[in-house]
């Protein structure tokens, strides 16, 4: 434990070596990935989350590209998890949005980590959050989080950042997809990139149209962008635009309601996934699956009434030992 505890120490200091050597750790679900999480989460949560979300081909990893250099030349240390798709052979990261950054991290004070969404849907790694809570208590003052950019399953982002860029194109389908309400939700900002293209002022009144009509009232009304990323055209504004939505939030108590009803929304999933490992444990222990198998198969019952059956069995074993030891 005590390289654990050195590692944590550097980490804290802000060597880089050390800190991805315990993202790393915690990837992997490594022993001592609760006890890395537990030092490290009190010195979390001073550091400004902005989630890059939209489709594949968008010119996310570009528009990220550009706003490190404006931040990083505004001495802002940063963070970046770019979460790419993971291959469907190996279930490791492609890595594609490190190779399509191009920031010279030698010469900057940022750290870009690339992560796998190990088939999990969502578009975000199982561990971001764990991720970037090291980063930011690292030092980084700026943390980015860049979607594997599925399409519809990106919502996620927005319940582990505090600004949610939305990053369409032109000539996409795109103007079709925001009809679908997810993307409409979740953005703070909307970005339509690659605007020297036929059809970006079409998809901008598109947006535009979404927003007059939605009958969710907003207090924040979502800017809406037009940039060149590849070029550099627009960013300037978009990096101010990111800035007048963190203002917006530290205004009152937006900012901490926000992150508040993230922490009720992770603690939830945790509950449930605990609950799901623990009641998964005893039922191979204790209850014949193969055999509920078998009559499923034979369509004796079905999976819905089999699951049901087996987790009231349980849950009344549980009530009856329970009654017991308050009876001793």
């Amino acid at each position: 434990m005590q390289e654990i505890d050195k590692l944590i120490k550097e980490s804290l200091n802000g060597e880089k070596r050390s800190t991805a050597r315990l993202i790393s750790m915690v990837e992997r679900g490594n022993e001592n990935a609760p006890y890395i999480l537990k030092k490290i989460f009190p010195f979390s949560g001073k550091a400004y989350y902005i989630g890059v979300t939209g489709p594949p081909g968008a010119g996310k990893s570009t528009t990220v590209d550009r706003l490190i250099a404006r931040f990083c030349k505004n001495n802002y240390s940063v963070g970046v998890i770019a979460v790419d798709p993971s291959s469907p052979f190996s279930g490791g990261a492609l890595l594609g949005d490190r190779v399509r950054m191009h920031v010279q991290q030698e010469k900057m004070d940022v750290f870009i980590r690339s992560m796998s969404t190990d088939r999990v849907m969502g578009g975000l790694s199982r561990t971001t959050k764990e991720a970037s809570r090291i980063l930011d208590a690292s030092g980084k003052q700026i943390i980015i989080i860049e979607t594997a950019g599925v399409g519809q399953s990106e919502l996620d982002v927005a319940e582990a950042t505090d600004t949610v860029l939305v990053i369409l194109t032109p000539e996409s389908g795109d103007s079709i997809q925001i009809m679908k309400a997810g993307l409409m939700e979740i953005a703070d900002i909307f970005v339509v990139n690659k605007a020297d293209r036929p059809g970006a002022k079409d998809i901008s009144l598109s947006i535009q149209g979404m927003l007059d009509r939605s009958l969710r009232k907003r207090e924040w009304i979502p800017p809406i962008f037009m940039t060149s990323a590849s070029t550099n055209v627009g960013i300037d504004a978009l990096y101010e635009g990111v800035w007048n939505h963190s203002r917006y939030l530290k205004q009152g108590s937006h900012l901490e309601e926000r992150r508040k009803a993230q922490l009720k929304l992770e603690l939830r999933a945790r509950i449930e996934n605990e609950f799901s490992h623990i009641l998964w444990q005893d039922i191979v222990a204790e209850k014949n699956v193969d055999k509920v198998v078998e009559e499923i198969w034979s369509r004796s019952i079905d999976p819905q009434n089999a699951a049901r059956k087996m987790a009231m069995e349980l849950i009344e074993e549980v009530v009856l030992k329970w009654g017991k030891n308050l009876c001793q």
